[in-house]
């Protein structure tokens, strides 16, 4: 777990894992609206040496950024209505392709997830301040946060 006080040290812990980052990396982003998915993707993006700006996918579902040292596959699946809808976007090439795939709300399709991601999760807590956030990763080494 990691402690962040603003989005700036949001956006680096992103940034942290970016640089590390290996092809195939598949990355389950949950929070809560506003908690910084966006500010901790755009680190992530950072970390890969993306230069371009990066934006949630809500009304696309997916973004794919190509000009880093490895591609980012940035989904935001908010708004699936229906399983299906990933098999139209043809997901598999992406969850297993040779990029870093990052998936926003990604408790939403868990059922077609693979079975070894990184899962990250961003907490608020207002009773710690406002830009407060806590953000826990599983399947990562911590080492690399």
């Amino acid at each position: 777990m990691i402690e962040t006080f603003c989005a700036e040290e949001t956006f680096a812990a992103g940034r942290r894992i970016g640089e590390t980052a290996k092809p195939g990396m598949v990355l389950s982003l949950v929070g809560e609206l506003g908690a910084g998915k966006t500010v901790f993707t755009q680190g992530l993006a950072k970390g890969l040496g993306i230069e371009e700006p990066v934006s949630s996918p809500t009304f696309t579902i997916l973004k794919v950024y190509g000009e880093g040292r490895l591609p980012l596959y940035h989904f935001d699946v908010y708004r699936i209505g229906d399983i299906e809808e990933m098999d139209e976007i043809g997901y598999e090439d992406y969850f297993y392709g040779a990029g870093v795939c990052l998936i926003e709300w990604a408790n939403l399709i868990e059922e077609i997830l693979p079975e070894n991601i990184c899962r990250v999760t961003i907490e608020k807590d207002p009773e710690r301040g406002f830009d407060y956030r806590r953000i826990i990763a599983e399947g990562l080494e911590m080492q690399q946060i």
